[in-house]
């Protein structure tokens, strides 16, 4: 079945420039394919593809997590803040937020939007070396 294949998170966006700009010049990652799909961008171990879509920005809750080690998180975190990426605060049950980074027990998180307002996090987890 389907749990066998690699999944390819999806991202909308109405201005493929201001999202590529984004994602390649803010967020540093690698374009490995463009096509009229869209652009199709390498992620660690996996993949992340950003389309033209009227629909952009329309869901509200996370589209894509980054989960990273602990021992990278500070940096990561610094590193986004340095390229102007403004952290997003929510209510979150048992959930305690310093600088707009989010610890709940051993999980840490931090979310924020692309240029369509779609929410990204970055988390880490004991089990994430």
């Amino acid at each position: 079945m389907l749990g066998k294949y690699a999944a390819v998170p999806t991202l909308a966006t109405s201005d493929l420039d201001a999202a590529r700009r984004f994602y390649e010049h803010v967020l540093g990652f690698e374009v490995v394919e463009v096509d009229g799909e869209g652009v199709l961008y390498a992620t660690g171990s996996g993949h992340l593809l950003v389309y033209p879509s009227a629909y952009a920005g329309t869901n509200k809750a996370t589209s894509v997590s980054f989960q990273i080690p602990e021992a990278d998180f500070d940096e990561e975190i610094r590193q986004l803040k340095a390229q102007g990426i403004s952290l997003d605060t929510f209510e979150y049950e048992d959930a305690v937020w310093e600088d707009g980074v989010m610890t709940r027990g051993e999980l840490r998180g931090a979310w924020f939007k692309d240029p369509d307002g779609n929410t990204i996090s970055v988390e880490t987890h004991p089990r994430i070396k």
